[in-house]
């Protein structure tokens, strides 16, 4: 057997030159998935301080809106409903002992007294609209408690007088001087503890609404802020998201990227006109409506005041001197023009070409009202007429009733342009608060759907670029 010999050459190996190395991506391509998760995560964190600031910020607005106009707002108007039933108590008992039997007693006696039980009833209400206001602060609720335990206090004086002058019937004019003697008492109680410590009610509620604004408004101009740079940081980062994506990948625009832009973009614009907008609402529902109902509701009360000082004047002559001082600064509280006493008043408000109250002044820069004007000037018109009406009845001489009538028509007829005045601007109050809860709403309607589906539209127009790198 013939062995094969082995070749004494072995083959020539293989040139390096002749072997195709193993590609690999380069590092700026494998850099390419990261750059563009960071984009989209700094695009996410971005979105989320976004929608989640334009949520908290208009949750802050519509509190607001609801605190002052639904809750503590009306509230505080009720304890101004305070002071003017109070007053209209104690001028419904003045009335029914000055009336005497000139008239059917029984009959005009039951009449008084079933006004002066609706103003008891509207004064409980705002005791315990007040107590409720008050909630954990002590000073508030043993100034209730007070009041409370005054009226009941009140209320056993005046059913003294009241029982002692049926019981000794007298012409009209000043009973006799036991029911003389009991009614000062309960009106000093009234005038001198009562009606100050329901004032004071009022002004500490009122702070309750003032801070409520104050703070709510200072939050959204903070937040009007934060929503348009966080809605700008995500437009940016959508921007650079969709730059980097066609730079890269030589693409046309991102059809699901572009959609996330614009719903981005109308929630950048719709939030920061809309929480200016509640802010501007808060202003006006603060300014044109509250305060001003406030203010009336006090000159109301204080007027109803005057009109009761007008009655016992005629109702005690010892101290007729008092009560006429005593309605003369009053007057000056409700519509001040520089008098040193009655007589100059009545002839300085024919002359004064001042506003009402200070409404629509010569230096008052407050937004006119629909109708405001012409109110403002009624109610001026009334006012004078009431007040020379006043003058004729501390100069006659005669019946009470042929010198009073007159004047409680007079006092009638302004307390009515009072009113009206008020409407004005409780109309405005609402339609602030309505108008800028209903803009929240808007907003709010498919603001949650809005964060979804931008973000599902993020991640839609990103996946298929993450998929090419698998």
């Amino acid at each position: 057997m013939t062995l094969t010999q082995a070749s004494a050459h072995p083959p020539a190996p293989t040139p390096p030159s002749a072997v195709r190395p193993r590609r690999r991506p380069s590092a700026r391509i494998k850099n390419v998935p990261r750059r563009m998760l960071l984009l989209t995560g700094a695009t996410m964190v971005a979105l989320a301080l976004f929608f989640g600031s334009l949520v908290a910020f208009a949750s802050i607005a519509e509190e607001g809106l609801n605190i002052i106009g639904h809750e503590t707002g009306p509230q505080v108007v009720a304890t101004a409903d305070l002071y003017f039933a109070l007053s209209d108590m104690d001028a419904q008992i003045a009335d029914v002992l000055l009336i005497g039997n000139e008239r059917d007693p029984r009959k005009w006696s039951e009449d008084i007294l079933a006004t002066y039980d609706k103003s008891r009833e509207a004064a409980g209400l705002a005791l315990l609209k007040s107590a409720k206001l008050a909630g954990n602060n002590q000073a508030e609720q043993e100034m209730v408690r007070s009041l409370l335990d005054g009226l009941g206090r009140y209320e056993r004086l005046v059913s003294r007088a009241v029982l002692l002058d049926q019981r000794e019937p007298h012409p009209a004019g000043p009973p006799h001087q036991q029911v003389i003697d009991l009614y000062r008492q309960a009106t000093d109680l009234m005038q001198l503890e009562l009606l100050p410590q329901a004032y004071n009610l009022t002004l500490e509620s009122g702070t309750i609404v003032r801070h409520t604004y104050e703070e709510r408004t200072l939050s959204l101009h903070s937040g009007w802020v934060l929503v348009l740079l966080s809605g700008i940081v995500v437009l940016g980062s959508l921007v650079w998201l969709q730059v980097f994506l066609t730079r890269r990948f030589r693409r046309v625009l991102n059809p699901a990227l572009l959609i996330a832009t614009g719903i981005a973009a109308v929630y950048t614009l719709a939030g920061s006109v809309v929480l200016g907008h509640a802010s501007n609402a808060l202003l006006a529902a603060k300014q044109d409506g509250f305060d001003s109902i406030l203010t009336l509701a006090r000159a109301r009360a204080v007027s109803n005041n005057m009109h009761g000082d007008q009655t016992r004047y005629l109702l005690d002559p010892v101290r007729k001197d008092t009560y006429e001082q005593v309605y003369f600064d009053k007057a000056q509280s409700v519509l001040y023009t520089p008098a040193d006493n009655l007589a100059a008043y009545y002839t300085a408000i024919g002359k004064t070409d001042e506003a009402f109250l200070g409404f629509l002044g010569k230096e008052s820069n407050a937004v006119r009202l629909p109708g405001q004007q012409a109110a403002v000037d009624e109610l001026l018109a009334q006012y004078r007429e009431f007040q020379q009406e006043d003058r004729k009845l501390r100069a006659m001489s005669g019946a009470v009733n042929v010198r009073k009538d007159p004047l409680d028509k007079k006092f009638g007829d302004y307390d009515s342009a009072l009113v009206k005045v008020a409407a004005l601007h409780r109309a405005a109050f609402d339609r602030a608060v309505d108008d800028g809860e209903a803009r929240l709403h808007n907003l709010g309607f498919l603001l949650p759907a809005a964060v979804i589906g931008t973000a599902i539209l993020i991640v839609v127009g990103i996946w298929p670029r993450f998929s090419e790198y698998r």
